[in-house]
């Protein structure tokens, strides 16, 4: 794919991200639109053509020049019939969104889970690289994950693995949005950070983080490094469960490398640290030994360099 390029569109409930990449990864333009979710299928379908239409003006290309087009987006998804199933923040009910772009664009269209896209592009162009077996988990407002095994993105039966949020950490645990209690996402992702630090001050404990109108896990990790007590305990918390999280992805799959992703890795040398260090007390000690853990390189590009990812890696299995 020398001198040729890549749209990757990463599609959320929030923005849509579209970008043309080349082949090394290297990102030569993004644009980012809102989604407008209230507007309905049809003006997310057009926002994305808009956005892509305008990219390809902007980097004075013509579709011969584009040889594919990657979607991220959240699922369910059926990938075989390039359909959304029915995505919890977005208007889609078994919306098939792949064949209308080939149709306006008259290029391949690839389809993957957000998750498993931004996995892929870890693995082609950020920490991932030079792997063989990459577990990727994301830890933002959610806890998702990806990986690439033998060269493969995995997927499983029903084409929804490595749903590592909603794996049960403790069983009497806090509700979970997906019905569960006690699964990793509701105890170690940044909404649980930020729910646990909003309980501390409104029971009146004397911290650094009552200065807040509005706490979010961003202003935990802030005041723990200034060194307040509750802070530093949530923390802890939320960490140490994390760390379980990924010792037992870990024992599951036996990878090269596990990435973490999102916002929650971006708190500073304390997370990967942390992880590591639960993850030598809990996880089989050939399978920790021999696994790195480091955090993603691509930070908020994961999700459109990771879409255009899954058409290099399409045309690289076809040629």
């Amino acid at each position: 794919m020398k001198d040729e390029f890549v749209v990757g569109v990463d599609l959320g409930g929030t923005k849509i991200c579209a970008a043309v990449i080349n082949s090394r990864g290297k990102i030569i333009y993004d644009q980012t639109l809102p989604t407008k979710v209230w507007m309905g299928k049809t003006f997310i379908l057009n926002t994305m053509i808009t956005l892509i239409e305008e990219l390809i003006q902007k980097c004075r290309l013509n579709n011969k020049k584009i040889k594919g087009i990657g979607v991220g987006s959240p699922g369910p998804l059926d990938i075989s019939k390039g359909e959304i199933i029915c995505a919890p923040n977005l208007p889609f009910k078994n919306f098939d969104i792949i064949t209308p772009l080939k149709d306006k664009f008259n290029i391949p269209v690839y389809l993957d889970n957000d998750a498993n896209a931004a996995a892929l592009g870890e693995y082609m162009f950020g920490a991932g690289r030079g792997s063989r077996n990459m577990i990727f988990i994301t830890v933002s407002t959610g806890i998702g994950g990806g990986a690439v095994l033998n060269g493969n993105i995995y997927r499983g039966n029903t084409q929804n693995a490595l749903e590592v949020g909603h794996m049960t950490l403790e069983k009497d645990g806090p509700l979970c949005n997906c019905g569960n209690r006690g699964c990793a996402e509701v105890l170690a992702s940044g909404t649980a950070i930020a729910r646990e630090a909003k309980r501390a001050v409104n029971r009146g404990e004397v911290t650094s983080l009552s200065q807040y109108e509005n706490v979010t896990s961003r202003e935990v990790f802030k005041e723990a490094e200034l060194g307040d007590d509750t802070a530093k305990r949530i923390l802890d918390t939320a960490l140490n469960y994390l760390g379980i999280c990924v010792a037992n992805v870990m024992n599951c799959f036996d990878p090269d490398v596990v990435v973490i992703g999102g916002g929650v890795s971006k708190g500073g040398s304390i997370v990967i640290d942390r992880i590591s260090g639960v993850v030598k007390k809990r996880c089989f000690k050939t399978i920790s030994e021999n696994t790195k853990i480091l955090q993603a390189e691509l930070g908020t590009y994961a999700g459109v360099i990771g879409a255009a990812a899954l058409v290099i890696m399409g045309f690289k299995k076809n040629s």
